[in-house]
């Protein structure tokens, strides 16, 4: 009985409590991913005034070490597809003017190849 009990503490509990950190960790990634892309598309049906259901984004890319956001949109209302923004996570703001200094600066050409 004695042998039980140390393996269960030795070997059993350590490893549940491995798992159980593991899953919070990569589950927390997990979450944080969804909720950056809802942020995102709140952003942009408020720059767009469009209702948030509406607009889809695609190829998602983080830059700046995590700071900012590049990708593209696309409402149904937009009659040629796709179109680039950047998102900036730290002051929550949208920029879809890709010939601005915020956009050139962070979504270069380098950053979506």
């Amino acid at each position: 009985m004695r042998y039980s009990r140390a393996m269960t503490f030795n070997v059993a509990l350590p490893l549940a409590a491995f798992v159980i950190l593991g899953g919070a960790i990569f589950g927390g990634q997990a979450y944080s991913e969804s909720r950056l892309s809802g942020d995102i598309q709140r952003a942009l049906a408020t720059e767009l005034k469009t209702p948030e259901p509406m607009v889809e984004v695609k190829y998602l890319q983080k830059v700046n070490h995590g700071y900012g956001v590049c990708g593209l949109y696309k409402t149904p209302s937009s009659p040629q597809g796709y179109a680039s923004f950047f998102y900036d996570k730290v002051n929550d703001r949208v920029t879809l003017d890709v010939n601005s200094t915020r956009y050139t600066a962070n979504c270069g050409l380098s950053a979506l190849c």
